[in-house]
């Protein structure tokens, strides 16, 4: 799916982790969100192979990767690393969008000594997007509390229409047109409506309820902050009034910070990916 990658299959705690890696260099993980595949990255990844060895998996639960028994974000952190690691890498950067910006957050937090850069793409830590959560604030995050609820209420839900449900939030959050073509959002949604996959996807937000938000909290508490260089992009929010500053939100979890806000929706690296490649490289290269 990215032009010049080779496929490989790591098994960390008994559960296939799928991934595609291309490039040489100082090691780069790129994470994706939902309701994606590595295949976000289609357009950022060679680029980014030129200077870098890329890897690029499925999460956990998603894509090609199988269901593992905890998909709690440190949790995934920790198995994401490793095959990192398996590929011989011991120090890699880590790049991750929407729910795997979150998983990259918990790398740079639980993992100082591995990873050297850090940037997340549209998104907060978990803890301070539940506080930003009041009011009419949560209409627009309306998966976040029903993804959350107990089996098997949300997987019967999205089980009655998958296609609808997930091709709702490929649509709405993108505003370039053309950004996600018919075959890949297809393909997106041909991974997403297994039953598996579903069942995966709600206990990614279960955790995004209770134990994620359990050590964000313990790390804000004791004033834990990202030791890398961290770089935060997000989409521009045109008239609307976002409940929260994303800049100052994410300088309270690291000392050295670095921010832009890129005329795109919620998919920075499909929307605009050589503004995402520009601003990665910079980065990088700091």
């Amino acid at each position: 799916m990215i032009e010049g990658f080779r496929r490989v299959t790591t098994t960390v705690d008994g559960a296939d982790v799928a991934a595609h890696v291309g490039g040489d260099g100082p090691a780069l993980l790129l994470l994706h969100g939902f309701p994606q595949t590595h295949e976000v990255w289609r357009h950022v990844a060679p680029e980014l192979a030129r200077s870098h060895t890329v890897i690029c998996p499925d999460l956990p639960g998603y894509g090609d990767s199988a269901v593992p028994e905890s998909l709690a974000k440190r949790t995934t952190a920790r198995t994401l690393l490793e095959v990192a690691r398996r590929l011989g890498h011991g120090r890699v950067a880590v790049v991750g969008h929407d729910r795997g910006a979150l998983v990259a957050l918990r790398a740079a937090l639980d993992h100082p000594e591995v990873v050297t850069h850090l940037a997340v793409l549209d998104v907060l830590p978990t803890v301070e997007t539940w506080d930003a959560l009041h009011g009419t604030a949560g209409v627009f995050a309306f998966h976040l509390f029903l993804l959350a609820h107990p089996a098997p209420l949300p997987e019967t839900m999205i089980g009655a229409d998958p296609d609808g449900f997930f091709g709702h939030f490929l649509d709405a959050w993108t505003v370039v047109p053309g950004a996600i073509p018919p075959e890949v959002r297809e393909r997106y949604l041909a991974a997403c409506r297994r039953p598996e996959t579903i069942r995966a996807i709600c206990e990614d937000y279960r955790a995004g309820a209770t134990v994620d938000v359990d050590h964000d909290r313990a790390d804000r508490e004791r004033g834990r902050r990202v030791a890398a260089p961290t770089l935060a992009l997000w989409q521009d929010p045109g008239d609307a009034v976002l409940p929260f500053d994303p800049g100052e939100v994410w300088s309270r979890w690291t000392g050295t910070l670095s921010t832009a806000t890129l005329g795109a929706g919620h998919f920075l690296p499909e929307e605009v990916p050589a503004d995402v490649v520009a601003h990665l490289r910079r980065h990088l290269d700091a």
